[in-house]
């Protein structure tokens, strides 16, 4: 008896742990939806629907189809799908785009001495300022769309690769040379390595800025599809539940995404967090 309560006793501790994190985490998030269920329906404003209003009109809107198409709708499918197909595109691009460039500038003084000026003249420019101008190179479109979530994504990366590529230990280098290592084995086994937790940390703020970028491009006038077309027409139709399911689905998606980085990130760098002492943080 006494040996199965000792062996029960750390599963009753780990739940409870598992529990008290759960109630951590969310229970902030539940008492404000809660204030704000309470605060509309006392104000009664049209304009501010409660969230149980708002999570009924998301269902219809993209939840509510057959169980054969993953309970997603027409409009989910003509609308949500393209959208985080034009914010994957965008965002892969600026990342291979953004690593390479930044590696290669990380490694080279001198061009980094030559171009940072012009590099940080163009990151501080607001994409939205450019948006006519990709509106004249690509025309209204996806190829449009996609070219201002990559301007707006790269500059983090690019940056930080640099960065990341500039702290390489020197003693690794050195080493490298002295098992003459190809210049490729170096980047993929000395400097990307040593880069990533610099590359994660703008993949982080890059993931934020192509989520915006995808919803102001499909703002703007001859857009047929997309999150931020449907926000326009709710908002055309004065259709104010669906506006704010339009509002609360991006929200959600920020979250869900930046989950899964995180999560990635952890996986990859946990020999990086082994190796300061951090890996059970």
């Amino acid at each position: 008896m006494t040996a199965t309560a000792t062996r029960r006793r750390p599963l009753f501790g780990r739940g409870a742990g598992v529990l008290l994190a759960i109630l951590h985490r969310w229970l902030l998030l539940a008492v404000g939806i809660l204030a704000w269920e309470l605060g509309t329906r006392a104000a009664g404003s049209p304009y501010f629907p409660p969230p149980s209003t708002i999570a009924m009109r998301m269902h219809g809107l993209w939840l509510s189809g057959p169980a054969s198409h993953l309970f997603l709708t027409h409009d989910a499918t003509q609308n949500i799908v393209p959208s985080l197909l034009r914010m994957t595109a965008g965002l892969t691009t600026a990342v291979v785009a953004g690593v390479a460039l930044g590696l290669a500038l990380g490694r080279s003084r001198r061009a980094f001495a030559y171009l940072d000026p012009l590099l940080q003249f163009a990151r501080v420019i607001p994409p939205p300022t450019l948006v006519p101008v990709f509106i004249v190179l690509f025309e209204l479109g996806t190829e449009m769309q996609i070219a201002a979530i990559v301007f707006s994504a790269i500059w983090p990366i690019l940056l930080n690769t640099a960065a990341g590529a500039r702290s390489v230990d020197p003693l690794q280098l050195a080493s490298a040379q002295v098992f003459k290592l190809s210049a490729a084995d170096r980047i993929f086994l000395i400097i990307l390595p040593s880069a990533l937790p610099e590359i994660f940390a703008g993949l982080r703020l890059s993931l934020s800025l192509s989520l915006i970028l995808m919803v102001f491009s499909e703002l703007l006038p001859g857009t047929a599809n997309g999150i931020g077309f449907e926000l326009t027409d709710a908002q055309s139709r004065s259709d104010l539940p669906a506006m704010w399911s339009a509002i609360v689905l991006l929200g959600v998606l920020g979250y869900v995404l930046n989950g899964f980085l995180l999560r990635a990130e952890r996986r990859v760098l946990a020999w990086h967090r082994a190796s300061h002492g951090t890996g059970n943080a």
